[in-house]
């Protein structure tokens, strides 16, 4: 049997954005990697204006389906560990609150916490992610999960933040 990833080429620039610029290659924990990779590009991101931020997470979602879509076909598996496109379009949104509350980017409490709430969300799929997991496939189906975990992480990281204190 073939392996999935040796069906990847990093000069696709589908794979290597289905990957997460090669982060989802980790052998062990690649969509806690992926997200991890994301947080750099999160920390510029939140530097444009809150209109260009939504647009760049809306335009990454929709673009991730594709992605994610072209991906799992050359890979011939769904929803393979190694593409963690999802997890960096899961993770902008639930720093959304960042952005949007005009807080501080660098503010380790945030990307921490938003950090933490997304992988739980992610792994762990409360309803409805595991649903969505389980019966939306293809791309949408690779993406979708992992977009609800980011708004429900969001969530509870504004709940969070409201509670410690740190919106004052």
């Amino acid at each position: 049997m073939t392996n999935p990833k040796s069906r990847l080429s990093m000069t696709n620039p589908w794979h290597l954005l289905a990957t997460g610029f090669g982060s989802g290659l980790s052998p062990v924990v690649p969509g806690t990697m992926g997200t991890l990779a994301s947080v750099p590009v999160y920390l510029l991101l939140a530097h444009l204006p809150l209109t260009a931020y939504v647009v760049v997470v809306i335009a990454a979602s929709l673009i991730g389906i594709k992605i994610c879509q072209v991906t799992s076909n050359d890979m011939q598996v769904h929803d393979h560990g190694s593409i963690v496109w999802d997890e960096f379009a899961g993770f902008w949104i639930t720093m959304l609150i960042v952005p949007a509350l005009q807080l501080p980017v660098f503010d380790w409490k945030w990307v921490v916490t938003g950090f933490v709430l997304f992988r739980f969300f992610d792994m762990v799929k409360p309803w409805p992610i595991g649903w969505l997991d389980k019966r939306v496939h293809g791309g949408l189906g690779i993406m979708i999960d992992d977009l609800v975990a980011g708004v429900m992480s969001a969530i509870v990281l504004a709940a969070i933040g409201h509670w410690a204190g740190w919106l004052s």
